[in-house]
């Protein structure tokens, strides 16, 4: 047994890899990444939505989601506009071949769930409820005003080691 066979975080870092790679597997012959059919996944329950919407549901920031949008709109799966009230708000929007890609992708789902080898819906409900939590409170160990925080603000802990300057 390795060191890292003992680490949560470890643990962690390779079932998301593992999945990552299953979703990578399914969706390529549509040309989808991970991320992109997270925002299907969205759309198609949500309906139409801002990109801030997005970001906030999916965990992104706009340096992320913008380009991953831009390609998605591209091949004709979501449509962004600008509009309403304020003209600084993108809505983005499925299009009709992003529309048909839930069916097409209806598979997918199931197929995961396989994977997780998880008994039931109440052991998958269970799973999710224990890495919201992680996630919750993993995101209070870095303090918000630290590079890499919530925030996104840059700061040093006093325990940090100083910067070499040269």
């Amino acid at each position: 047994m390795t060191t890292t066979d003992e680490m949560v975080c470890f643990s962690l870092y390779a079932a998301s890899r593992a999945t990552t790679q299953a979703y990578r597997a399914l969706l390529e012959p549509w040309g989808l990444t991970y991320g992109q059919y997270l925002v299907l996944v969205v759309l198609w329950g949500e309906g139409e939505q801002s990109v801030s919407a997005l970001g906030e549901a999916l965990q992104l920031d706009s340096g992320t989601l913008s380009p991953m949008l831009r390609r998605m709109e591209r091949a004709e799966v979501v449509e962004r506009r600008r509009g309403g009230t304020d003209e600084r708000v993108v809505t983005v929007s499925l299009t009709e071949h992003g529309d048909q890609l839930r069916e097409q992708l209806s598979h997918v789902p199931a197929c995961i769930a396989d994977g997780t080898g998880l008994r039931d819906i109440e052991a998958a409900r269970e799973l999710i409820a224990t890495l919201q939590e992680l996630t919750r409170t993993m995101h209070a160990v870095v303090p918000p005003d630290l590079p890499g925080g919530p925030a996104g603000a840059t700061g040093r802990p006093s325990s940090a080691p100083a910067k070499e300057t040269s």
